[in-house]
């Protein structure tokens, strides 16, 4: 098995998630480079080309709200049935410049042709400092959000944050932007987040943040970093355990 291949179009699946159902993609990002604020040692896109949270040189190679209010419409004028629409893909989704007018472009278009979906977002949850990415996202019917680590020193070591990003941002914007669904990767290697002071603190974050709930999961495809291992099933399990009993928050294992 080898790393996943970037998405080609703006629309791409739908995709079969064991968290969604099915999921239609909608990529925001460059088509043929992956461009975010993370350098996550442990995506399945491989390593990040364009590492910034200011997309200002790369704006040629995005889409605009009017080719993806297309693209969509074109998709969704068939009537398939998708459980969920959801902006993820090729990067940082929330980093597009027009994405609080594209989600409401995309919530019109939903209402239109496919009622019973839901609009998410799968985010890395760094650019929630900026007031128009959270007036975005509180309009969206899912907000997923990533959260993997208990301190800012495996922060940086695991997601290698753009320069002005720092952990508690993160984790005081989540706290802040409520009704959320936490999401995390547990690793294994030379790089973990399993040993049981960073799960205790990982749990503590997720008490204060009190999001709806928290699901949890390890690695399905190969990794940037190739020194990480997929965590068992069974550590996952108390790993979920030892955080719900610490935080009173769900935890899905998946």
């Amino acid at each position: 098995m080898s790393l996943l291949e970037l998405q080609k179009k703006i629309i791409y699946g739908p995709i079969n998630s064991r968290r969604l159902g099915k999921s239609l993609g909608i990529n925001l990002m460059p088509t043929t480079y992956k461009l975010c604020s993370f350098n996550c040692i442990y995506c399945q896109y491989g390593w990040t080309k364009a590492h910034t949270l200011d997309v200002g040189d790369h704006l040629s190679d995005l889409p605009t709200k009017d080719e993806v209010k297309n693209a969509l419409e074109d998709w969704l004028k068939d009537k398939k049935r998708v459980d969920y629409i959801t902006f993820s893909g090729n990067g940082e989704p929330s980093l597009h410049p027009e994405f609080d007018k594209i989600v409401i472009e995309v919530k019109k278009l939903r209402d239109k042709y496919l009622p019973q979906a839901k609009v998410a977002i799968l985010s890395n949850s760094s650019s929630l400092n900026l007031p128009e990415v959270k007036k975005a996202l509180r309009k969206l019917d899912v907000r997923i959000m990533k959260l993997d680590c208990g301190t800012s020193e495996l922060f940086r070591k695991m997601s290698q944050p753009a320069p002005k990003i720092t952990y508690q941002d993160v984790v005081e914007n989540l706290r802040d932007l409520k009704s959320v669904i936490v999401q995390s990767v547990f690793v294994g290697g030379d790089i973990t987040n399993t040993v049981i002071d960073e799960v205790e603190e990982w749990a503590e974050k997720i008490r204060y943040i009190l999001p709806e709930k928290v699901q949890i999961y390890s690695l399905d495809r190969p990794s940037a970093y190739k020194n990480l291992a997929k965590v068992d099933h069974k550590i996952l399990s108390k790993i979920a355990e030892l955080a719900q009993n610490a935080s009173g928050v769900k935890i899905e294992v998946f």
